[in-house]
């Protein structure tokens, strides 16, 4: 009797990732509309993303930390070909709100917490970002813009986390985020 071959993880992951994107309001903005219907659909997805799933903040940073450095790290390549300098909105992070004291790294065992993230969830949340980015041909210097706000927004809760605990927390976002 002859069975059927079971979807990989990897697959479903692509499908939950595609499903989300292409949400029942409409679909992803092709090439050639406005940069920021590219740039809210990104936003959206993102944020109903986080949202659904209780993204937790070391998720969400390993993520958005990665797409940050793929994308300044080929604009840099770019800039030097041309003779050009990015401007520091671009290749540095943007300061952070808070004045508590910043936990100490030996605090947050790496190779412990790394065990405990679900890589999963965040292999969907790659695939959102990706998919956008490419699919909508959003330029690199756009992305890394609503990739700063996140980040922001990812390094002031991880600046006030105060125990390996707190980096599991869901990521907070604001109302209209």
């Amino acid at each position: 009797m002859m069975t059927e071959p079971l979807l990989d993880v990897h697959c479903i992951n692509l499908l939950i990732s595609l499903r989300l994107i292409m949400n029942s309001d409409g679909e992803m903005p092709t090439p050639s509309e406005p940069i920021e219907e590219k740039l809210l659909f990104l936003q959206e997805n993102l944020s109903n993303f986080v949202k659904q799933y209780n993204l937790p903040i070391i998720e969400s940073a390993l993520v958005i930390s990665k797409y940050i450095n793929i994308l300044c790290s080929e604009l840099v390549k770019k800039a030097s070909l041309e003779g050009e300098r990015l401007p520091a909105e671009i290749t540095e992070p943007w300061p952070i709100e808070g004045d508590g004291p910043t936990p100490k790294i030996s605090d947050f065992p790496l190779e412990k917490l790394m065990q405990n993230i679900d890589q999963d969830r965040m292999d969907i949340f790659d695939t959102i970002i990706r998919t956008i980015i490419n699919g909508s041909e959003i330029p690199f210097v756009n992305a890394i813009i609503v990739l700063r706000d996140w980040e922001k927004v990812i390094r002031t809760q991880l600046a006030k986390s105060t125990s390996p605990g707190h980096l599991f927390s869901p990521l907070e976002l604001k109302e209209n985020f």
